[in-house]
């Protein structure tokens, strides 16, 4: 029974100074730039992940779950959160394209219409002055008489 907590406080120091390694930058096992996560530790403690449980080493569990909530915004992102990340603002680009070419094709039709319309009126103002009986006025324009 003492051989195995001997054991377990051993493994438990093997961790710890893995712990204290990585914080610092400075792991044996693992490169430099390597972040400080639960199985970074047990490897870096020579262990297998597996063997690193909160059930067997709860308090050094907490610290480690501390740091990491404390230095996540110092750790730069990883190369799969930078793909992440470049994917929705991608999404988020083509989302605002096709929402722009949407309004310019509704402005477009708009514009057709009013076009249209505009010929139309035209056509009707030609159509009333066409109707108009020949007057015998003449406008007094100080730039002359209007050319019909």
């Amino acid at each position: 029974m003492d051989a195995d907590l001997s054991a377990r406080r051993s493994a438990a120091d093997l961790y710890r100074a893995a712990f204290e390694r990585l914080k610092i930058n400075k792991p044996e096992r693992l490169p430099r730039g390597t972040p400080v996560t639960q199985n970074n530790v047990a490897k870096e403690a020579g262990s297998d992940p597996s063997a690193l449980k909160k059930s067997r080493f709860p308090l050094l569990i907490v610290e480690i779950k501390t740091y990491i909530e404390q230095h996540a915004e110092s750790r730069p992102p990883s190369p799969n959160q930078v793909n992440v990340l470049a994917r929705q603002k991608r999404r988020a680009l083509r989302d605002r394209i096709n929402q722009v070419a949407q309004q310019r094709d509704q402005l477009a039709s708009l514009l057709v219409e009013a076009d249209a319309k505009i010929v139309e009126l035209y056509d009707r103002i030609a159509e009333l002055e066409a109707q108009l009986p020949t007057s015998n006025i003449i406008p007094l324009d100080p730039r002359g008489p209007k050319k019909l």
